[in-house]
Parts: structure tokens; C-alpha cells; sequence
């Protein structure tokens, strides 16, 4: 019998609720399992992850790690600053924004300009925060647990941090009202907070909904449908005109830089809880 049989509920009861379900159903992503820890960076993480946990406590730890994960989103935010100024002349990737908005205005018209544009409010300040709400008190009251709240909130703060960080510190103009699709936006274009919202709100969604699925079957479906989301809701910045390629470039890559911290996070959460709350399944000092 693996870990992941003696830890899932037992057949027609509900979920475990707060911290024993998040210890039984949320420890393992499929096979493997999240509290193991498998590069030597990984384990000195964990080990010192479990030691300060012992001494604040583990959703102090949760908390600490968050804002050591948001310094480092602030310097991201800024590599990538750097990374765009290099590359604002006619070679590399910058290349690509003038053309690619040229495409773009050859497959508009009224009805897919119109789709698009409500597509793309979705990921927008009044369809993000609502669906982010929306999971957070789902999550929240079906797992007892504050711990959905606490990443999904995470992940929303970074989003906007970086997003802040990067159009005050590029304040790059957006591409020319005459080749957008109003309602016209006049913040810096550099980067795409549309994009970085859809990648990080909606991929902590995904994940949180993806741990507790059995099914390859559905664990796919639910990671297919966040990426897809978050590519098509970049694309439809370009289409729009709202922005550069390069802007939705950056809120791609950030986006998922920031994805993954926060859920390594999340493990470090896990692998500190399992410890703490259930000496009897404590791994060895390798794990």
C-alpha cells in the first residue's frame, strides 16, 4: 500500500477538515509527494523551513516565507526592467511587438473585437478580484482552513506588486489609441497586469483544486484549461492593442516565477505541518 493510500479518506466519507486534510489530501500532487524534497537545496530549505517553524510556529512560517517570496518578486520585477531595456532596439524579441500588432489589426472586426474584449475583462480589476473572492470563501469554508486564503491573497499581492513595480520603474507607453480597441487604457503598458493576474490567481486556483483530484484525467483538464487561459488572456492584450508583446512576455514569465514560489512555499507549509503535527510520519533527515 503507497502513502498516498494510507493518507486518502476512506471511501464515502467527506473531507478531512483544517489541517489533517490538508495533511492527507493535499501532501501529494499525483505521485509525488510534496513534503519530499529531492535536490540538497531543497533539503536545507525544508530543514530550515522545520526549524523556525518550531519556533513561531507553521503559519508564521507560511507567512515569513511569503514576504522573503515577495522581496524576491520586487527583484524579479526589476531583472526583468533590465532584461526589457535590452532589448527595446529593433533586434531580439522587441522585434516582434510591432509586427505582431500589425497581424493583430488584420483580424479585427466588430463581433471579434467585441469577444475579445469581454474575454479579456474577465482577468481585468472587477473579474480577477471577484473570482479570486469567490474561490477563496469556496476553499476556505470546503477545507476549513485558512491556508487557501492565505495563498490565494499571496498570490494576488505579488501579481500587483510586480505589476506596479515594473510600469513605475519603465513607465513604457502603450502601443498608439489608433491601433486599440476601446475602452482605450492609458496606465504604463510595461508589464501586463492582465497576464500576470491570469497566470498567478487562476494557476494557485488550479493547483489548490488540482491536489485534491485522484484522477490524471481531471488533474490534466484543470492544469490545461488555467494555461490556456492565462496564454489566450496575454494574446487578447496584443489583439486589443492594450499592450506590446514584449509587455505580455514579461507577465508570462513573472507570472509563473511567481506561481512556482509561492507554491514552494505551500510545500515548505506542508513538509513543516507534517513534522510538527505528526511526529509519527516524520521522514528521515534526508527527506
Amino acid at each position: 500500500m503507497t502513502n498516498r493510500d494510507q493518507d486518502s479518506t476512506p471511501p464515502g466519507m467527506g473531507p478531512d477538515p483544517g489541517v489533517l486534510g490538508e495533511l492527507r489530501q493535499d501532501r501529494f500532487l499525483g505521485p509525488t509527494d510534496l513534503t519530499h524534497w529531492y535536490t540538497p537545496w531543497g533539503r536545507v530549505l525544508a530543514r530550515a523551513a522545520r526549524e523556525l517553524s518550531a519556533r513561531i510556529g507553521p503559519y508564521a512560517t507560511l507567512l515569513v516565507t511569503i514576504l522573503v517570496g515577495a522581496g524576491i518578486a520586487g527583484a524579479l520585477s526589476i531583472i526583468a526592467a533590465q532584461v526589457y531595456d535590452s532589448v527595446t532596439d529593433d533586434e531580439g524579441v522587441a522585434g516582434l511587438d510591432r509586427p505582431l500588432l500589425d497581424f493583430a489589426l488584420t483580424l479585427r472586426n466588430p463581433a471579434a473585437n467585441a469577444i475579445v474584449t469581454g474575454f479579456t475583462d474577465v482577468a481585468g480589476t472587477i473579474g480577477m478580484p471577484l473570482i479570486a473572492v469567490v474561490a477563496i470563501i469556496v476553499l476556505t469554508i470546503h477545507r476549513r482552513s485558512a491556508t487557501p486564503l492565505v495563498l490565494i491573497v499571496a498570490a494576488g499581492g505579488g501579481s500587483l506588486l510586480m505589476t506596479v513595480a515594473g510600469k513605475e520603474i519603465i513607465n513604457r507607453e502603450r502601443p498608439p489609441l489608433t491601433d486599440a480597441v476601446p475602452p482605450y487604457e492609458h496606465s504604463p503598458s510595461f508589464p501586463s497586469g492582465h497576464t500576470l493576474n491570469a497566470v498567478v490567481v487562476i494557476g494557485m486556483i488550479a493547483y489548490l483544486l488540482i491536489l485534491r483530484r485522484h484522477s490524471r484525467r481531471a488533474r490534466a483538464a484543470i492544469g490545461t484549461t488555467a494555461v490556456v487561459f492565462g496564454l489566450t488572456v496575454g494574446l487578447s492584450r496584443v489583439f486589443l492593442g492594450h499592450h506590446w508583446f514584449t509587455d505580455i512576455l514579461a507577465g508570462w514569465l513573472l507570472g509563473a516565477a511567481w506561481l512556482s514560489l509561492i507554491i514552494t512555499t505551500h510545500r515548505l507549509y506542508l513538509t513543516t505541518r507534517r513534522h510538527s503535527d505528526h511526529p509519527a510520519t516524520r521522514p528521515n533527515e534526508a527527506d
